[in-house]
């Protein structure tokens, strides 16, 4: 196990209901805020009446920055940042899901910043302060509620790139799996992949021994497995939500990455395909990616893609070496994904190959760093993992 500090300072207001707490929270920080959000459909299900209503209650007086995309973007970051600015505003409350909550952190690095919020992502400038953020989540995917990483595109460029920092920890994140219920059935299971891939990123690790860690992951991986489909086929099941949604802050607030280091790789080259084609949600590239990366891997650590087809699937040990194991586990994480409803094929979204040499390049600008740490993957490498998946 290797050393670590884990220090997780978010405050967790958790079930039914708990979206109506807003108010009294927000105003413990701040009387004057940012309500940022994404698309018109907290209003349709009148989560918006519910927040206003509750920030007006507790004294708050709140600016609005809506219109936030899947793959938030750094122009409406910068308009943020601006309004911000302007009406002395120094708090921000992200009210949606992970592409919300990433631009409401962009925001967050940029106000007290007097350069180029951009300078961060490019690794031109450090990050030393930020102000706070809180979160009602409507949607159980990124764990960026409570994750100390955040994500942007630059569309002029097609990149887009991740920060890493203390300051970016959400103060507070408001958890009400009914908010969930509304989820059109696509994006409850890109979530629920989103969910499993940050887990996957963990589990595939050259630190040894990790037991309790290796048995978190299986234990959030399984139940994943358990309740997907359960939601899809009943979108209002509120216990199969809760499990689903406290288990994707928990893969995502490093717990369960205490003691370990993570891989990234996958994540990494999945930024590179959405990044020129926002229109592809991340946890679809994800699906993509991840069991091409597996096959092209597994024979680094055999033994632990061996751990994972047996313990999170169930597969057999007498059904073969361990080889035949690790692959039929392979197999079956996909096999899953598709049953949710997701390609595991690049070419299955409509994307050619003609860029890939493209995304190999930026992914390891220009093959002057690798990426991953499970096994470290350089431009060629890359360029193989994205036409294995094609």
């Amino acid at each position: 196990m290797e050393n670590f500090i884990f220090h997780c300072p978010t405050k967790i207001i958790f079930g039914r209901g708990t979206d109506q707490m807003v108010g009294q929270e927000t105003a413990l920080l701040s009387r004057r805020i940012l309500l940022h959000y994404g698309s018109s459909s907290i209003k349709k299900t009148g989560l918006y009446d519910r927040v206003t209503t509750a920030l007006k209650t507790a004294g708050v007086s709140y600016f609005e920055l809506g219109g936030v995309k899947a793959n938030p973007t750094l122009d409406l970051a910068q308009e943020g940042i601006r309004i911000c600015r302007e009406k002395g505003i120094d708090f921000i409350l992200a009210v949606g899901g992970g592409s919300v909550i990433d631009s409401a952190k962009t925001i967050a690095v940029g106000v007290p910043y007097q350069g180029d919020v951009w300078d961060f992502y490019s690794n031109k400038a450090q990050i030393t302060n930020a102000i706070p953020i809180g979160v009602v989540l409507t949607i159980p995917a990124a764990g960026s509620e409570a994750s100390e990483r955040g994500v942007i595109t630059r569309e002029d460029s097609q990149l887009k790139r991740v920060i890493v920092s203390p300051f970016i920890r959400p103060r507070f994140a408001i958890l009400n799996p009914e908010l969930a219920y509304t989820l059109p059935p696509y994006q409850a299971a890109c979530g629920c992949v989103d969910i499993m891939s940050h887990m996957l990123e963990r589990y595939f690790t050259n630190a040894h021994p990790v037991e309790l860690t290796d048995h978190l992951i299986e234990g959030g991986l399984q139940t994943i497995i358990h309740n997907a489909p359960i939601v899809l086929a009943q979108p209002g099941n509120y216990d199969a939500w809760a499990e689903i949604m406290w288990t994707g802050t928990l893969a995502h607030n490093d717990l369960m990455g205490t003691g370990r280091i993570g891989d990234w790789a996958t994540h990494r080259i999945e930024h590179e395909i959405s990044g020129i084609y926002p229109e592809v949600a991340h946890a679809a590239g994800l699906a993509m990616l991840f069991p091409s990366w597996m096959r092209y891997v597994y024979q680094h650590d055999m033994k632990r893609f061996v751990q994972f087809a047996t313990r999170v699937w169930n597969v057999p040990e007498n059904i073969g070496n361990d080889e035949t194991i690790a692959l039929v586990g392979i197999d079956r994480l996909e096999e899953f994904w598709k049953s949710l409803g997701l390609a595991t094929r690049i070419s299955a979204a409509g994307i050619s190959n003609a860029r890939f040499e493209e995304m190999a390049a930026k992914c390891t600008e220009n093959d002057t760093r690798t990426q991953g740490n499970f096994v470290k993957l350089n431009q060629s490498d890359v360029l193989k993992i994205l036409m294995m998946a094609y």
